[in-house]
């Protein structure tokens, strides 16, 4: 089999973390009162613990449970809730850090790079400026820019640019569009990840854009949110309300297959029941390593531990994520 590839885990650029520093946008710095660095936002906050920005560590991680290869990617908050300004200027530096360390590491990284959305001109450029320039294999979108959906008008403008450049996009969850109720117990995490991951994707699939652009390839994180359970209703909802036909005259199921989705679920029954809607060719390892809720220790071994044949494994383990990265 080829190289082991975790396509969904999240690294903080130094270039990213210091210009954070400048001042207090969407996204502050803050210690704890253990002397932790924390990362605030809007509905959730984030520890920053050593893999989040020691490439060593990261690697001694990636040795000890069989990962060879990660795709780094920025992770919540992002950049898109910020001022245009400030958010092409984070992206700028999280992608050329990014690129450097791929170009200095090519045989253990990839990256995908971070966006501006809230400027969907300068989000559009910026994909091309990382591809061409940086050596990233795409990029990610975080599932709503500051309360705007991802089937909004003018992103489609990023999203033909990434079908022009023959790249993936990430759908990463960021602070639900409604969290209401959620700010105890860490639920926008545990469930308005999910619920918002799942709203992005059903809202491409029913606006039409994923008809539009058939070559659009879109990777869906935590084995796309919430969708696996309600697929059934999502087909039936299509086939009851005329509201689900003003844009597409085929099922949702027809678009929801088309999706890659990465393993980051916790839990071998769903995965089994995702491989048998959409096929093992269509899942890619994720670990979210390393936040709290990462699971890189079992990442690996619960693809293997599967009960399917060695080459569906060492397609979900690694051959996917190739393809789609042309690694």
């Amino acid at each position: 089999m080829g190289p082991v590839i975790d396509f969904h885990n999240h690294f903080y650029p130094r270039a990213y973390l210091e210009e954070l520093k400048k001042g207090v946008g969407f996204a502050s710095l803050s210690r704890d009162e253990m002397g932790r660095l924390i990362i605030n936002y809007e509905g959730d906050y984030n520890i920053v613990v050593g893999p989040h920005i020691d490439l060593g560590e990261r690697l001694k991680a990636m040795d000890r449970w069989g990962i060879d290869i990660q795709v780094l990617t920025l992770t919540t908050p992002g950049v898109e809730r910020e001022t245009a300004e400030r958010g092409l200027r984070l992206a700028r530096a999280t992608n050329d850090e990014f690129g450097r360390i791929v170009e200095k590491h090519p045989d253990r990284f990839a990256a995908l790079a971070a966006l501006p959305m809230q400027d969907p001109t300068a989000a559009a450029e910026e994909l091309e400026r990382a591809v061409k320039e940086c050596g990233l294999m795409g990029a990610t979108l975080m599932s709503n820019v500051g309360g705007r959906p991802l089937d909004w008008g003018p992103f489609i403008q990023v999203y033909e640019k990434a079908v022009e450049l023959d790249v993936p996009l990430f759908i990463h969850p960021a602070s639900p569009i409604n969290q209401r109720g959620m700010g105890d117990y860490r639920l926008v995490p545990i469930l308005g990840f999910g619920v918002d991951t799942t709203l992005s994707i059903l809202r491409l699939v029913f606006s039409g854009i994923l008809k539009r652009l058939p070559g659009l390839k879109l990777v869906a994180s935590h084995l796309g949110g919430v969708f696996p359970y309600l697929r059934g209703r999502i087909d039936r909802g299509f086939e009851a309300y005329p509201e689900c036909k003003v844009n597409i005259s085929e099922p949702p199921s027809r678009y929801l297959k088309e999706l890659w989705m990465d393993s980051i679920c916790y839990d071998e029954d769903i995965l089994m029941s995702a491989i048998s809607f959409s096929g093992s060719g269509k899942i890619v390892l994720g670990s979210d390593h390393p936040h709290q809720i990462g699971d890189i220790e079992r990442a690996v071994e619960r693809i293997r531990r599967l009960p399917i044949g060695e080459e569906e494994k060492n397609m979900i383990l690694g051959e996917n994520a190739a393809r789609l990265l042309k690694i």
